[in-house]
């Protein structure tokens, strides 16, 4: 604090003391050439301007009390006297040490002004260097004109390599003619960006970034900067793939518990044809054992033998299907067909609850985009859901309904609807919950994996409450777009 004083004294006498060899050069010069009182104290008042653009108050008003004693001394009659007889002894004091006033104080809160704006450019710098993302901004035709620290740190370059470097060498090979496609049709159009990419790193490794840029417009609507974010998310998409796998695992074994609690069923399926067979070949030895052979039954039982084997086949192949463990692959499907997929392999066990099962299934429907398997999973779930649910309904109707059709937002509509107990209140806000159940032997995870399949799929699952008794479960997917280049 000491230092400071002292700065501010030596600073605030050499300004002093420069004005005052201004004034006594001044007035040496004025004096010599017989200028006029009036010219002179003109002269005074622009030297007292200049010291006041730098000085503090103090400094500058001594400089203006010592032009009006100069000014008084050596141009105002009588001459080498200090007097009060003249009006310019009156205004010059006044005029002196009012303009040294003003132009101070007008001086400091400008100067006050600057410091609080450099103040704000490095409080800005700061914040846009610190922010955890790679910021930029480019002219309006593209070429890069700022780029923040963690930019600079990341790529490491130099401000001036990182102004130039294009994008040409840094972007991932199977991201580069995309990425470049693109920013050339958004400066074209003026529209924001936002595009995933690979981008190298100083070590040599790409990692996957969100670019996202955006166009500043002027009053005209011309656009004259353009501003953008590049977020990391390498990690994002690590956990992301880690998290899909894992669910993908849950949803296989909770396929296998599914079709376990189908064994049954299953097993009758399976038994039907293959008894069909055994009677079928029993009929054909017979037949070839006489002494005149049967060939044209016994050709007939073959045949029937084979459409039984391929039934059974059948059974087994959409069994190991939806048992298979593999990665999701959404295909062009039409849903009716997994529907009757489904239907197929549960049909016995609706047959042995004594269901009465309806299907509206409409053939002019569109296609939709999914993983048949998991599509599968999701039907497979909400008809065993109502399956049980009518089984405990007992002395009531027992009938399921399975619709299809578009609703108004021209999505595929799938509805599973039962004439059972229904949800109750305490349970409806719960249903969707992993882990929560109303079955006494039930694991509580078959709604929330096949509401997260569905929103996987852009899709949406929720259930309504019917008019009388039971529930209907619905989800919406959207209808498969033909991909464009």
């Amino acid at each position: 604090m000491k230092h400071l004083s002292k700065k501010i004294i030596w600073r605030s006498t050499l300004q002093f003391i420069t004005g005052f060899v201004a004034l006594a050069f001044l007035t040496f010069i004025c004096f010599r050439s017989e200028i006029s009182s009036t010219t002179v104290a003109l002269l005074y008042l622009i030297v007292i301007v200049l010291i006041s653009l730098r000085a503090s108050f103090t400094p500058a008003a001594l400089v203006a009390i010592t032009a009006y004693l100069a000014l008084d001394a050596f141009f105002t009659a009588p001459l080498f006297r200090l007097g009060l007889s003249e009006p310019l002894d009156f205004v010059a004091p006044v005029a002196y040490l009012t303009t040294a006033y003003v132009i101070t104080r007008l001086m400091k809160r400008s100067r006050q002004s600057f410091r609080e704006i450099r103040d704000l450019k490095d409080q800005l710098r700061l914040i846009v260097d610190t922010i955890p993302g790679l910021v930029w901004s480019a002219h309006a035709d593209g070429t890069a004109d700022f780029l923040n620290q963690r930019w600079l740190e990341y790529t490491g370059l130099s401000p001036k390599e990182g102004l130039n470097w294009g994008g040409q060498g840094f972007l991932h090979p199977e991201d580069r003619e995309r990425f470049l496609g693109e920013w050339k049709a958004i400066l074209e159009a003026g529209a924001p960006l936002e595009i995933e990419a690979g981008l190298r790193g100083r070590d040599g490794d790409y990692r996957r970034l969100l670019i996202r840029a955006v166009p500043l417009r002027d009053e005209t609507g011309k656009i004259v900067k353009w501003y953008g974010l590049n977020t990391d998310i390498e990690e994002q998409k690590r956990i992301g793939e880690e998290l899909r796998k894992s669910q993908a695992e849950l949803a296989h074994i909770t396929r296998a518990l599914t079709m376990g609690e189908l064994a049954a069923s299953i097993a009758h399926e399976i038994n039907q044809p293959l008894l069909a067979i055994v009677t079928n070949a029993s009929a054909v030895l017979r037949w070839l054992a006489g002494d005149a052979p049967n060939l044209d039954e016994a050709r007939e039982a073959v045949r029937d033998i084979v459409q039984d084997g391929n039934r059974a086949a059948d059974v087994i192949a959409r069994i190991r299907a939806i048992l298979r463990k593999t990665d999701t692959a959404p295909t062009r499907l039409d849903i009716n067909q997994v529907i009757r997929e489904v239907i197929d392999l549960t049909r016995n066990e609706i047959l042995r609850n004594g269901i009465d099962l309806k299907l509206d299934l409409p053939a002019e429907l569109p296609s939709i985009s999914a993983d048949r398997v998991q599509l599968q999973q999701v039907i497979l779930n909400l008809v065993i859901n109502g399956i049980e649910a009518l089984a405990s309904a007992a002395g009531q109707p027992r009938e399921l309904v399975i619709s299809s059709q578009t609703d108004n937002s021209d999505r595929v509509l799938v509805a599973v609807k039962d004439t059972g107990g229904g949800i109750g209140q305490p349970d409806s806000g719960q249903i969707f919950d992993a882990f929560y159940t109303t079955k006494p032997q039930g694991m509580g995870m078959g709604l929330a994996i096949s509401r997260s399949i569905i929103e996987n799929h852009d899709g949406r699952l929720w259930f309504e409450p019917n008019d009388g008794r039971g529930t209907t479960f619905l989800f919406a997917l959207p209808q498969y777009r033909e991909k464009t280049i």
